[in-house]
C-alpha cells in the first residue's frame, strides 16, 4: 500500500514537513508545494531533526512552485497551511484535486471543514488532529521536539476508507495515529489548549509555554480559559472532562520549552490564525449564550496586537 501511495503536501511548515517526513519514511511518494523555498528544496530537500526519532530528512519527489503545476491528481493532498481570513483554501489546492483524490486537513480551529466540504463533495474528507511540539528553525528546516500524535476522522462523524489507509501510512512511519469516529469533539478538546496557550503567549511578547508556566496566577489565567472553552464545548454537545484543563497543565509542565504556532507568528509579525483558533470559539459561545469574559479579553487584546502588526508590515512596504 504505501508503495503505490501517491501524496502532496500543500503547506511546508513545520507540521507539513514533519508528516510529510513520516509519510516518506513510510514508503509514500511525497511531492511539496513549495514557492518561497523551491529551489532549497530542489537542492537539498526537507530537514527535519527529531530528538526522538532520529534524522526524518527526505527527497521530495517533486517540488513544486505552485499548485497549478500538478499534472497528476494524488492520492492524498494534504493540506497544512494556516486557515486565514483572507486565504481561499479551496481554490488554493482545486487545480490538484482530482476525482479520487483524498483531501487530509492537518490544521488547527474549530469548523475549518465546511468550506472545503461545499467546494468538494465528492472527495473523500480526511479530518486530522495533531499533538505535535515542532517549529520551523531555518529555511526548508523542522526541529521535532515531542509528541506526533494525529488523531484522524471523517467530517462531522464516522471514519471512511480514506482516512483508514491514511491512518495505516503514518503507523507504519512510525508514529501514533488513532481513528476517532468523533473528530469534531477531538477538535473541540484540542481547542481547549489552543484557544488558551496560544493567545496567551502572544499576550505575554511571543512567550514560550515554559515561560507562561511561571507562577501560580499565570496558571490560575490558563485554568480559567481552558474551563470556559470547556463550558461551550459541553453546551455545543462535545463535554470534557473536568479534570481536563488542570491536567492540561500538568501535561505542558512535562513538555520541553515550546513556542506554539501563533506565538512564533507573532514573533515573525505574520498573520495569525486568531480566528479559527479563538474567534469561532468565541462566536460559539455567543450562540449559545455561553458567557466567557476570559476568553473576551485575550481575543480582543490579541487581535489588537495583530492590527499592530499589519500597520507596521503595511508601513515598512510604503
Amino acid at each position: 500500500m504505501a508503495d503505490n501511495a501517491r501524496v502532496l503536501v500543500v503547506g511546508t511548515g513545520a507540521i507539513g514537513s514533519f508528516y510529510g517526513a513520516i509519510l516518506s519514511r513510510a514508503g509514500a511518494r511525497v511531492d511539496v508545494v513549495s514557492r518561497s523555498e523551491h529551489a532549497q528544496m530542489q537542492e537539498h530537500g526537507v530537514r527535519v531533526d527529531s530528538k526522538e526519532l532520529g534524522d526524518l530528512s527526505f527527497r521530495p519527489a517533486t517540488v513544486y512552485k505552485d499548485v497549478t503545476e500538478v499534472s497528476t491528481p494524488p492520492d492524498f493532498l494534504v493540506l497544512s497551511v494556516k486557515v486565514l481570513d483572507d486565504l481561499d483554501r479551496a481554490a488554493l489546492i482545486r487545480p490538484a484535486v482530482g476525482p479520487d483524490t483524498a483531501i487530509v486537513l492537518i490544521e488547527n480551529g474549530i469548523e475549518i471543514e465546511p468550506p472545503i466540504v461545499e467546494a468538494f463533495p465528492d472527495n473523500p474528507l480526511v479530518s486530522c488532529l495533531a499533538f505535535v511540539a515542532a517549529s520551523r528553525v531555518g529555511p526548508a528546516h523542522t526541529e521535532h521536539k515531542a509528541y506526533g500524535r494525529l488523531v484522524i476522522g471523517s467530517y462531522p462523524s464516522g471514519v471512511n476508507d480514506a482516512a483508514r489507509r491514511f491512518s495505516a501510512l503514518l503507523e507504519q512511519g512510525g508514529i501514533n495515529a488513532p481513528l476517532s469516529e468523533n473528530l469534531v469533539t477531538e477538535r473541540w478538546r484540542k481547542a481547549v489548549w489552543n484557544a488558551a496557550f496560544n493567545p496567551v503567549s502572544v499576550i505575554a511578547g511571543g512567550a514560550s509555554t515554559k515561560d507562561i508556566l511561571g507562577s501560580e496566577n499565570e496558571e490560575r489565567l490558563l485554568v480559567a480559559l481552558m474551563q470556559e472553552v470547556c463550558d461551550v464545548a459541553a453546551a455545543a454537545g462535545h463535554p470534557m472532562p473536568e479534570d481536563l484543563p488542570e491536567k492540561s497543565i500538568v501535561n505542558t509542565h512535562k513538555m520541553p520549552a515550546y513556542h506554539n504556532s501563533m506565538a512564533l507568528d507573532y514573533i515573525h509579525g505574520r498573520d495569525m490564525e486568531i480566528e479559527a483558533i479563538l474567534g469561532n470559539v468565541i462566536r460559539e459561545a455567543r450562540r449559545l449564550n455561553i458567557p466567557v469574559p476570559h476568553l473576551e479579553t485575550v481575543y480582543g487584546t490579541t487581535k489588537m496586537l495583530q492590527r499592530r502588526i499589519a500597520a507596521k508590515n503595511a508601513e515598512a512596504t510604503s
